[in-house]
């Protein structure tokens, strides 16, 4: 099983106004709510990959028992620990071609249910084979919590696929313990490692580097131009097909869905890397956010070429 780590999640309300009245009153009937958050969005596109997936993380109050409805409806496996604060809103008001967000900072963990959160992995580690953990911590852990994560990882022989950013990720790199995956783009990549504007030559040299040598397997996704992908003894620079953008939130978190389903396939090299970027295509022409439509994935996939190779 692919199990999925999402440690806040959130309730995502969408908001669909023809204009915006600042200071004034708002009415709309085009509303959406649906449980979010990257780890959820990433299990979303696995179980439409007709996949076995389950999800963790934290919960609490009516918003968590709400997430818990929308998952079991999705026949998803809920491993969420219960917590005793309330799970947060994402609110996203869509206003004459332009979006604003309100986002909560969610919960408080405290330090027992960190401890329930542990006691979670390492009883379903033995059943699983891959675990993404993706975005942000809520408050109450510390930067060293995804580094423990790996360590019991290794521990099981579980692969980790990771999707963070900034300082977290660069602490979790900096550990003893790589995870298999990582997906930064083009700005995370600059950030991490403290570049201005970053150029192929640059993401070669990058890669080439110690810092990656213990990582498996690093996709540098550029969005429409593409991506650099680095598995095993290859650099490639790979070419996806433009497409009519419907709504590109959570390609990202779908790309890693591909990459999690194709590990678990045992798909070769370039089998491999065609799958997981298609995801991130699909996602991006259907308008729910964390959404495939599975007959397309072929066509995908047969759009997608590999124009360069380096050798490490």
């Amino acid at each position: 099983m692919i199990l999925t780590l999402t440690l806040n999640p959130s309730v995502d309300i969408n908001y669909k106004l023809k204009d915006l009245q600042i200071d004034g009153t708002n009415r709309t009937e085009n509303v959406s709510k649906s449980f979010g958050g990257k780890g959820l969005n990433v299990a979303r596109v696995v179980k439409q990959l007709r996949m076995e997936v389950g999800a963790t993380g934290f919960l609490g109050g009516h918003l968590g028992a709400f997430i818990r409805s929308g998952i079991d409806k999705s026949g998803i496996e809920d491993h969420f620990v219960q917590i005793e604060d309330e799970t947060r809103n994402c609110i996203a008001v869509i206003h004459e071609g332009k979006q604003t967000e309100i986002l909560e900072a969610g919960p408080v963990i405290q330090v027992d249910e960190h401890r329930k959160l542990s006691n979670t992995l390492k009883n379903i580690f033995s059943d699983i084979d891959i675990i993404t953990i993706s975005g942000s911590l809520p408050k109450g852990l510390d930067d060293g919590l995804y580094s423990e994560i790996l360590k019991l990882a290794s521990e099981y022989d579980v692969k980790v696929l990771l999707d963070t950013s900034g300082k977290l990720l660069k602490a979790t790199l900096d550990g003893e313990y790589k995870p298999f995956f990582i997906k930064p783009n083009q700005e995370e990549l600059s950030d991490l490692l403290g570049l201005g504007t970053v150029e192929e030559t640059q993401i070669l040299e990058s890669l080439r580097t110690e810092y990656f040598s213990k990582i498996p397997l690093v996709v540098i996704t550029m969005g429409d131009e593409g991506a650099y992908v680095k598995y095993k003894k290859a650099i490639y620079k790979v070419d996806v097909p433009k497409i009519n953008v419907v709504n590109p939130v959570g390609s990202g978190d779908s790309v890693v869905a591909g990459f999690a389903a194709g590990l678990k396939q045992n798909m070769e090299d370039h089998e491999l890397i065609k799958f997981g970027l298609s995801m991130g295509v699909l996602n991006a022409m259907e308008a729910e956010t964390g959404s495939i439509n599975f007959n397309n994935i072929q066509w995908c996939i047969n759009q997608i070429s590999f124009i360069k190779q380096w050798t490490i």
